[in-house]
């Protein structure tokens, strides 16, 4: 694909957060924005166009398809087989080969471990049964996680002991799973990696991520010592499996620091929550090298602005200390248009640079 114009039409599916900020750095090249999801969001808030429809409505994806020059997606939980047919229309980066294996847990695992990737113990839970088994080879404590549509700590339950077996597998409503067992680790961190159409790849300092309730709470950059010396290995496994992908645009894959290297916890083919710093506290962000790479243009450099730089997000009523984050002199909030506030939903998020 040669570099697209500036007034070509990106097109993307879901209008989350993540739309919005992709729309947001879009514009800021040149080029127009098509949305399509089920209902309007906070991605339509920058859009030039919206299609209300499913996301497996291939009637109306190949309509879409039709006004779109490029199409991408900001989240996993979508059907792959639609978005392959729709491929044969049109460029969709990232692939929707890409796609079916970042969504599904087993799939993940296995690809990641042939390309020399290490996971904590985990097996496959297809049955009531499966979890018996797997519980005896793993033992606990351990963590149950359906294979698809969990994040921000949906579909996932844990275990203590044998004892929370049943527990936990009503927890996850009986649906295909793995167990994962613990691991020891100091520091949680992430690889965010932008990859052309050319093959190039530009990867960010992975910022130490810090999580409660099993949402991303900050990523700040520099991580600690531990974190820094892993870097080298964790981002050569991301592009790694980048290119075993032929994969283009951002891919993100979250790591354990353990005492003997990374351990990989799972991959995003998406821009990432821990990729938000880089708005304001990398030269070129993470949704503009998206949109770079997608539309065939140079990948921008991924340098860091300050010496010391922390994304807090806004979740539930923390969005409501918007008054006091702006009068922070140096501080930049990010509110994302949403008009209900509940416990565990994203609001926005505030990034602080220390030069």
């Amino acid at each position: 694909m040669t570099m697209l114009p500036p007034g070509s039409t990106i097109g993307i599916i879901g209008a989350g957060q993540l739309g919005r900020m992709l729309g947001v750095a879009a514009a800021q090249l040149g080029y127009r924005i098509h949305v399509l999801a089920p209902a309007s969001g906070p991605a339509c808030d920058v859009n030039n166009a919206f299609t209300a429809a499913a996301y497996d409505d291939e009637a109306a994806l190949a309509e879409f398809g039709e006004q779109c020059d490029v199409v991408t997606y900001e989240f996993e939980n979508i059907e792959a087989a639609p978005i392959a047919t729709l491929a044969e229309s049109v460029p969709v980066r990232p692939s929707a080969a890409a796609l079916a294996i970042a969504q599904n847990r087993v799939e993940e695992k296995r690809f990641v471990e042939k390309l020399g990737g290490r996971a904590a113990p985990w097996r496959d839970v297809a049955t009531r049964g499966d979890l018996d088994t797997a519980i005896a080879e793993i033992g606990c404590p351990a963590i149950l996680k359906t294979i698809r549509f969990g994040y921000d700590g949906k579909g996932q339950a844990r275990l203590a002991s044998a004892d929370d077996a049943d527990a936990a597998w009503d927890a996850i409503g009986g649906n295909p799973a793995i167990l994962e067992g613990f691991v020891e680790f100091d520091h949680e961190f992430s690889i965010v990696l932008a990859r052309g159409e050319d093959g190039g790849h530009a990867s960010y300092p992975p910022p130490l991520n810090g999580h409660e309730d099993g949402i991303l709470a900050r990523s700040t950059v520099p991580a600690p010592p531990q974190v820094a010396s892993q870097w080298t290995e964790a981002a050569a496994l991301a592009g790694r499996v980048a290119d075993a992908l032929d994969y283009v645009g951002v891919l993100t894959l979250e790591f354990f620091a353990g005492r003997d290297g990374p351990i990989f916890n799972e991959m995003a083919p998406r821009v990432h929550n821990s990729g938000h710093w880089t708005i304001e506290g990398a030269v070129t962000s993470q949704f503009e090298n998206h949109i770079r790479a997608i539309c065939g243009l140079p990948l921008g450099a991924t340098t860091v602005t300050g010496t010391r730089v922390e994304m807090e997000n806004l979740i539930g009523d923390q969005a409501k200390r918007w008054r006091e984050i702006v009068a922070e002199p140096e501080a930049h909030l990010h509110l994302y248009g949403k008009t209900e506030i509940r416990p565990g939903r994203k609001m926005g998020h505030v990034t602080r640079i220390w030069r």
